[in-house]
Formats: C-alpha cells, sequence, structure tokens
C-alpha cells in the first residue's frame, strides 16, 4: 500500500511532526510511505524519519524569496507575484502560510500522485486534499489540536471534513464533538493515539532530584506556571530541580522570569533535545501545564520510561493518557498552587511516586508502536477494500447532501458545544448514558444527556435547579438555606458535616436521571462532572462544593442551558482562624461577606420561581445596591415594507415637493426581516426582570404580538405627541425626543432599537445603580471636531448639536458618541432636556424626516446631561456589532452565534454595504432563528405564551 503524510512544514520541531514521522518509520516496514512538506522553512532537519521514508519539498523559503523545488521555467518576478497572493481555498485566518504559489505546486504534485491514502495534518491541508486530490485517492485527516477549541483555524473541520473517507482523532471527547457537528454528514471516526517512538525506552530509577517538562516554548503550553509552581516547590525542597525542554519564542520571557523568581540555582532551561527518552529516564516525576492538549506524546513518553506525572487537567489529551490518581495527578488547568502541592506530594512520598511509575509503566503499553500501528494498518485496509468495492462514491455523496442542508451560506455547519473538560468517561457512565438516550426526551449534545426543552428560559432552569438540589437535601433530611451572591445560579449552604450526606443524597435521588454533578475544589473550579448517579464515588475528594444541574437543548441543538444554570450546594464550615468558632466560612464571597457570624443565621423564608425555600434573614433584607424599582422597556419600531405606512410616507413627501417612489417597489426592498420579534425574544430569554414592553409605532402592530399580554403595551405615535411637534413623522430623532410622554412609563427604562439584542442572562445592575442613576456606555468612535455641515450624516450632525448645547450649559466638551446598545433612561432627564433646551427639542419634533437640525436625545443628549446633573454615571457593557451588509463582518456572526461571548449586540444593515439585500435576508433568517429558537411569550400561541396566560412563568428570582 501506498502511503503519503501532507505536512505543511516538515522541518519544523513540533509534536505533529513528531508523531507524523513516528508513524510513518513503523508503516515503512511494510508499506511504500511517504512525507510530502508544502513548505521547507529551514536548512536543517530536526526530526529524522527511517531511511525506507521519502521525504519530499514542494516550496522552498529559506532562500529570501519562494521558489518551488522542481525545475521550472516561470520568470522568478511570477513567482514573488503568486506567493503574495492568498491561495484560493485556504483562508488567511485558517492559516497564513498558504499562498496562491503554494496552491499551485501541491495541486501539481497530487495530480501526479499515485498514492492509495493521503493522510493530512492540519484543517488547512485537510482543505487542499479534498479539493485537489484525485478520486481514487482515499483522504485521512488526523487532527493533533483539540478541535473543540480551534476557533477560527477549525472551519475546514465544519466545512470540508464530510468528503474525507475517515477522520482520525486523539480523544473519545473530540470523536463525540464530531459526531454532534456534523451527524449524519460524519465521515469515518476513529479514535487513533499517538505512538512512542520505536526502539529501547531506558527506564527512569526515580530516584533522581528531577522533573522534567518538555514542550514549544509558546503561550499554548504554559509553562511559565510550571516555574510560578517551582517557586513555591523550591522553598520546600531546594534539592530538586526543574529541568525544562524546548525552544520557542518565550524562551526569553522565560529567562528573565526564573531570574526574578531567583531559581536560575534551581531551574534549567535547556533548549531542545533530539534524545528525550534518555532525558526523561533521568526524571524523577514529569509535569505538563498546558492550556489544552489534543492527546499530550510527552506524557506517554514519559510514562514509558516509568515516570509519573503531574499535569493540568486541560482539555483533551491528559485525561486520554494519565489515570488519575494511578500514573499521575491530574490539577484543575490554571491552579499553580495545585500543581505544587502535587509536585510536592510526589516529592515527599517516595512509595507513592514508585507505585505511580510502576503503573505508568504498564499503562504506556497501550501507545506502543506495535500497537497504534496496527490500528492504523486496518483502518487504511478497510477504507481501500471500500474503495475498490465500489460502495465509497455513493456515501460521499449522500454525506455531502446532509452537509448542504445543515451547513449555512458559506457551507459551513454551526460547531457543537465542547463538552465541560472535567467530564468523566468511565464504562459505568458510559452505560447510564446509553440508557438514559432510550427516553424520547432525551439527547446528547455538548458531550452530556440533555432534555429537549418545552419553552423554558435561563431564568427557569436556573429555578429548576434549584430544586433539583433542594428536592435532594430535604428527602436526605440534610439543613440548608440559600445564599445570595452576585450570580445568576442560585446556591445554597450546607455544612460541612453533611458533605458525604449529600454526595449520597444526589446519587439516590437521581441514580436514573439525566441530573449531572460537578464536584468544585476550593477555587470554584470544577474538578470532576458525573450524572449525579455516579457522584458518591467522590465523597472522599477535598471540594468546595457541587454544582447540580439538568441540562436543556432545544430541538435545533442552537441554545443549551447548562453547567453555568446550575445550583452550587457550598459546603461551609467553621473558620478555622476563628478560635471562638463563632463564625463560619463561605467557600465563595457572599453578598454579606465570606465570614458569617453564627449569630447572623436566624432562619427565615423566600419565595423563589412559585416555591417556598429557607434562608437567612440577613439575605431577605434589601441590601446596599439592590434595585427595587420597577425597568421598562420601549421600542421605536416601523415596518419599512408596509403598503399603507409607505402610502402615508409618500404623501407627506409629495405634500413638501420630495420625489416618491412607488410602495410596492419600496416594499420589495425594505422587507420586515422580523428584528422586533427575536428582540423580544431576547428579552424573555435574558431580562425578566424587565416590567412593561411599550411599542411606540404609528398605526402599526406586528401580526404576531400578543395585544392582550398584560406586559406588552402598544404605543401610536399620536399618544406621546399630542400637540407638539408634527405628525406623521418619519424622523427617528423626533420620535425619540418624546419617549417621556408614554402614558404609564417606568421612570427607569431601556430604550432599544429593534435591531438591538440582549446576547446573555443580564441583571438590571448591568443598566442601573441601586440609587436610580442610569449607566451609559461611551463608544471609542469620536464625533468629528468640525462643525455641523449640510454634508455629515443625519446622526452626526444631531451629535454635533448635542455638542454644542454641552458645551453652552456645562463648559465641557463632547467627544465621543455611545455605543449600539439599549440605553439606560430616565423619564425625568428627558423631561428636563425638554424643558431646558425647549428650542432644539422643538424643532426636532417638528422635522418629519431627519434634518441637520435634529438633536439626538435618547440614545445621546441624555446621557450627557445626566451625567452633568449626577443622574447618569459611566458604564461597561460587552457589545457586539455587526453590519450584516458587510461580507467582511460575517466572521464575526459566526462567532457571535457560536461563542456568544457579547452581553448585547446589534445588527446594523448599510444598504451601501458589498453583501446584496437578499443575502443579508438569508443570512438574518438563519442567524436570528438559531440564536433565539425559543418563541416569547409575547408571541401568540407559543408555548411560552400559553405558559404565561395560564400563570405558569415564573417571575424575577430576588
Amino acid at each position: 500500500m501506498k502511503i503519503t503524510y501532507l505536512l505543511t512544514t516538515a522541518d519544523a520541531v513540533g509534536g505533529t511532526e513528531r508523531a507524523v514521522f513516528n508513524q510513518a518509520s513503523e508503516l515503512a516496514g511494510r508499506h511504500d510511505v511517504r512525507v510530502l512538506s508544502v513548505f521547507k522553512s529551514r536548512r536543517e532537519q530536526f526530526f529524522t524519519p527511517h531511511e525506507r521514508v521519502r521525504l519530499d519539498y514542494l516550496v522552498d523559503l529559506t532562500s529570501g524569496t519562494p521558489r518551488p523545488f522542481r525545475t521550472t521555467g516561470v520568470d522568478e518576478s511570477v513567482r514573488v507575484e503568486l506567493a503574495a497572493q492568498p491561495s484560493r481555498i485556504v483562508d488567511r485566518s485558517w492559516e497564513a502560510a498558504f499562498s496562491r504559489l503554494s496552491d499551485l505546486e501541491l495541486e501539481l504534485a497530487l495530480q501526479a500522485t499515485d498514492t492509495d491514502v493521503l493522510v493530512t495534518t492540519t484543517p488547512a491541508l485537510m482543505a487542499l486534499a479534498v479539493e485537489l486530490a484525485p478520486a481514487h485517492v482515499i483522504t485521512v485527516h488526523q487532527e493533533h489540536r483539540v478541535s473543540e477549541l480551534r476557533g477560527t483555524s477549525g472551519e475546514p473541520l465544519r466545512r470540508y471534513t464530510p468528503r474525507l473517507d475517515a477522520l482520525a482523532v486523539l480523544s473519545e471527547r473530540t470523536r463525540d464533538w464530531f459526531a454532534e457537528t456534523l451527524a449524519g454528514a460524519a465521515p469515518r471516526l476513529e479514535v487513533v493515539p499517538n505512538a512512542l517512538p520505536g526502539g529501547f525506552r531506558p527506564r527512569s530509577t526515580l530516584q533522581t532530584r528531577t522533573v522534567v517538562i518538555a514542550g514549544r516554548l509558546v503561550a499554548e503550553k504554559q509553562i511559565d506556571h510550571a516555574v510560578t509552581a517551582w517557586s513555591t516547590v523550591a522553598r520546600e525542597h531546594p534539592d530538586w530541580q526543574l529541568r525544562i525542554f524546548g525552544d520557542g519564542p518565550l524562551s526569553g520571557a522565560l529567562r528573565r522570569q526564573i531570574d526574578t523568581l531567583g531559581l536560575h540555582d534551581c531551574v534549567q532551561l535547556n533548549g531542545n533535545s533530539q534524545y528525550l527518552a534518555e532525558e526523561w529516564a533521568k526524571a524523577s516525576i514529569a509535569t505538563l501545564t498546558s492550556r489544552n492538549e489534543a492527546f499530550g506524546l510527552v506524557l506517554a513518553e514519559a510514562q514509558a520510561a516509568g515516570v509519573p506525572v503531574v499535569s493540568y487537567d486541560s482539555p483533551n489529551g491528559p485525561r486520554e493518557v494519565v489515570i488519575d490518581g494511578q500514573t499521575g495527578i491530574l490539577v484543575p488547568p490554571g491552579d499553580t498552587d495545585a500543581l505544587a502541592s502535587a509536585l510536592m506530594l510526589l516529592i515527599r512520598d517516595t512509595e507513592l511516586r514508585g507505585r505511580m511509575g510502576a503503573a505508568a509503566l504498564a499503562a504506556a503499553h497501550r501507545f506502543s508502536p506495535a500497537v497504534v500501528t496496527a490500528t492504523w494498518e486496518r483502518l487504511f485496509h478497510e477504507l481501500v477494500a471500500e474503495r475498490d468495492s465500489g460502495r465509497r462514491a455513493v456515501a460521499k455523496a449522500e454525506r455531502q447532501a446532509v452537509h448542504d442542508v445543515r451547513s449555512g451560506p458559506d457551507g459551513t455547519v454551526p460547531a457543537a458545544a465542547a463538552a465541560p473538560a472535567s467530564t468523566v468517561r468511565t464504562s459505568d457512565q458510559r452505560a447510564l448514558e446509553t440508557r438514559l438516550l432510550k427516553r424520547r426526551d432525551l439527547v446528547s449534545d455538548g458531550g452530556q444527556i440533555c432534555r429537549l426543552m418545552d419553552g423554558e428560559s435561563p431564568w427557569d432552569a436556573v429555578q429548576q435547579n434549584l430544586a433539583l438540589a433542594a428536592d435532594a437535601l430535604e428527602g436526605a433530611g440534610i439543613p440548608y438555606f440559600v445564599v445570595r451572591d452576585h450570580l445568576v445560579r442560585h446556591t445554597v449552604a450546607v455544612h460541612a458535616m453533611y458533605r458525604e450526606a449529600v454526595f449520597k443524597a444526589l446519587a439516590d435521588r437521581y441514580a436514573q436521571d439525566a441530573v449531572y454533578a460537578a464536584v468544585l475544589n476550593e477555587g470554584q473550579n470544577t474538578v470532576a462532572t458525573v450524572l449525579a448517579g455516579h457522584v458518591a464515588a467522590y465523597t472522599d475528594m477535598p471540594s468546595s462544593g457541587v454544582r447540580v444541574y439538568r441540562n436543556l437543548v432545544t430541538p435545533s441543538r442552537t441554545l443549551r442551558l447548562g453547567a453555568v444554570y446550575g445550583c452550587t450546594i457550598s459546603f461551609w464550615d467553621t473558620d478555622p482562624d476563628d478560635e471562638s468558632r463563632s463564625h463560619l466560612k463561605a467557600p465563595a464571597r457572599t453578598l454579606i461577606g465570606d465570614r458569617v457570624p453564627n449569630s447572623a443565621l436566624r432562619r427565615t423564608a423566600c419565595t423563589l420561581g412559585g416555591r417556598t425555600y429557607p434562608t437567612i434573614e440577613a439575605f431577605h433584607r434589601v441590601l446596599h445596591g439592590d434595585i427595587g424599582f420597577p425597568v421598562d422597556a420601549v421600542y421605536t419600531w416601523v415596518n419599512g415594507a408596509d403598503l399603507a405606512w409607505l402610502e402615508r410616507k409618500n404623501a407627506v413627501l409629495a405634500a413638501m415637493g420630495l420625489e416618491t417612489e412607488d410602495a410596492a417597489t419600496s416594499a420589495a426592498r425594505f422587507r420586515d426581516r422580523d428584528e422586533l420579534r427575536y428582540s423580544l425574544r431576547s428579552i424573555d430569554m435574558y431580562a425578566p426582570w424587565i416590567r412593561t414592553i411599550h411599542l411606540v409605532t404609528d398605526q402599526q402592530v406586528p401580526e404576531w404580538l400578543d395585544l392582550s399580554h398584560p406586559r406588552v403595551r402598544v404605543v401610536d405615535h399620536t399618544e406621546i405627541f399630542g400637540d407638539r411637534g408634527a405628525l406623521p413623522t418619519y424622523n427617528s430623532h423626533a420620535i425619540e425626543s418624546q419617549l417621556h410622554h408614554i402614558e404609564g412609563l417606568a421612570e427607569h427604562f431601556l430604550y432599544f432599537n429593534d435591531d438591538v439584542f440582549l446576547g446573555r442572562t443580564l441583571q438590571p445592575d448591568m443598566f442601573f445603580l441601586g440609587n436610580g442613576q442610569a449607566k451609559y456606555f461611551m463608544s471609542p468612535t469620536s464625533v468629528p471636531m468640525a462643525p455641523a455641515s449640510r454634508d455629515d450624516e443625519f446622526n452626526i450632525s444631531a451629535a454635533k448639536n448635542n455638542r454644542a448645547l454641552i458645551e453652552q450649559s456645562f463648559g465641557q466638551t463632547v467627544v465621543h458618541s455611545f455605543l449600539h446598545a439599549p440605553h439606560p433612561l430616565r423619564r425625568s432627564v428627558l423631561a428636563d432636556i425638554e424643558e431646558h433646551y425647549r428650542h432644539a427639542v422643538a424643532t426636532t419634533a417638528a422635522n418629519r424626516l431627519r434634518d441637520h437640525s435634529d438633536v439626538s436625545v435618547a440614545s445621546s443628549l441624555h446621557h450627557y446631561v445626566g451625567f452633568h446633573t449626577l443622574r447618569s454615571v459611566p458604564g461597561s457593557i460587552s457589545c457586539g456589532f455587526v453590519n450584516v451588509g458587510l461580507s467582511e463582518h460575517a466572521p464575526r456572526l459566526n462567532r457571535i452565534l457560536s461563542v456568544r461571548p457579547h452581553d448585547v449586540f446589534c445588527l446594523n444593515d448599510y444598504h451601501d454595504g458589498d453583501v446584496p439585500e437578499e443575502e443579508q435576508d438569508a443570512v438574518l433568517a438563519a442567524f436570528l432563528p438559531s440564536y433565539f429558537p425559543v418563541a416569547s411569550q409575547f408571541e401568540t400561541g407559543s408555548r411560552r405564551n400559553q405558559l404565561a396566560h395560564e400563570g405558569r412563568l415564573g417571575g424575577w428570582p430576588l
């Protein structure tokens, strides 16, 4: 069989290159094996393959200007130009190295190949292979990183993988993620670990006083964490040494850190070594501190030398290699104190070190070259047999058909949520998951079992998870009380003496249920996540609490409510520094501190989600900063595609002597994209504390809106203008100047444009202080420092007019505008603006179309006047902005949907962009229902609408 491995740069010093050369060398004994490198970037080869492995390069980067290795008659200037042009297949955001020159050279090389199997090693190479390889070539992609955490570089995996014959990954967790992400479009998925290098491997005596860490000196490996931990270890064990092997851009920073901490006598920075097997044999302990690690070949190499490992429990590799407590110790990622403690445990306990070293040596057999190579050979032979049978082409076509249906406009399917890094995958756990998945209301998503949502919001999930914890505790007779803190999710306090009883109660109560328990360490980080029925096995693990939750997911799988909304059972204990034993110590800070006197533990009750729970009197008080006043929301909305509205507008334009456009033609250009529907969904999902939603319109009502809902009020322009201004008006500045005249409007409210959305659960203190002051969110965008001009866009001239008013009143010059976010407003400030700037507001209200004489009251002037009159203060909010009319903004939408990184976001649509309006419609029609898949209680006939009318939706929790 002919097998070709495709690398970007075969002369690089990295784990991928090492693993590929190991595999190629083992297979070369029975097969024709070649390594094909797109680029040569170094004159010297670091890893040397077996002499039977052929190594070829396509593009030479070592001589100033890129040039093909093959003989070519193309002029150098042409080659330089081609090298400067981006690849037509590989986007620069995926991998910047590729160019049009590399495309052409690789295409030429692959078209001439007679290989049976082509193995790619990065997502970018995979994209090139499936596009350029001849039909007879079997394509296998070998993932060397944690795919679910790749970010932009992983986009080819969600676009091209269905066209592969097989995908090999390094962990079961990554395989599960691909299975969920690709569903029926997935090719054959295999878990194949990296193999150890062949040859003799010396064994450590474990008698040296040495800890070894090896890896590229880059940010991802976090070698500086090991140095930080060693500063603690060195104080207790100054006769031990930390030896670092590797090279990279952070070598200088590490050297400075070592000097700053005074560790130059006990920390060695050794550079790369071609003889790591010997170096592991000189070690007594190995360590690893990577942010994420797809496999961790260095851990397997250490264990093959009989060396126990202390490693961060980072996604995903360490758990694939290290059996926690048997062949090594896993500590929470980023916890350098825990890392230091584990290292010192193995340093002090010689017997434990020896026992773990022996277990590590035995466990390393599963990574032996013979075992892993046999797995690869079986896979390759079966793929060749499938190709030769004639079934392969049909299977690929069917996968691609499924993929095309599920993918977006760019051919990329949405990424599934990654399983929590702490998820434990025992055989018992998998067996229970298999049994649970036979229930029709349960599905697998994000690496865990989820119940299909029945119209719940995140706040409903919070209440349900509190009930899960309370049911288990009350059923076992364990006393508890509800705690108040700054989080959305609930916490209940239980005395630490009941720790074992809590674990048993959860295991008994939810033995056959899709309820999860996440065990927390002292830093409130999750160290193990299991189905609650198996949590009793972790009773002896040191823990500060356990988080209980049931996952909820929409049928579309685009919204999942998981651990972030779980209820934490927090173990409170007597403060060890309190000799009088008069205080309890909470593992995390509450709204009344983390040391609570026993005298403050007077019991009372609170009602949450319609259920009464025990709490203490201190938490039941109105605390400083609490927001007890009502907050409303106001929208100004127009359906620009409504023919009746357009005809009224045309009549006004004609009366003003302005050009009009046929209403039907205009309606086709300004289709209603239903942004309001989804903005209201965002309020229903993420801000149940909003009292009333006032929808300000001009004789228009969305057909889906439930007008009988007690929290919705439609307000016509005639109600707020009275005898002021001029109606009908088509000037947003004019409409915004009259919002404070809405009858029944709360003093405090949020003003929304319908293209602004809440992105995640928020509390009212994001927008207001407890004393009533409103917050404002300044934009880095500056208002041009020039007088208002007829050449200005109307929003710019309004900002300049605002500046003139503020300079006149307060002697300060306005520089910045404000974010495209909900605007926290006070009704009294707006009334004062109308009174104090009577002429400017009246002029704006009288302008039926936007005019250069306008002021922008609600979105700008209010904030400055509020600030100078001590009623508004600067705030901070994570705000995303996407112009769907610009193709360059498309990646932002993908990130917003997959990561949900923003508190709020705005989807604007500039009509002078490069994306046609029909395509904008398609993009929004795909994005909005994906981000907000649950129909709100304000939509007639929805599940939540029914629950609201039945009085079964909970209100604001506290």
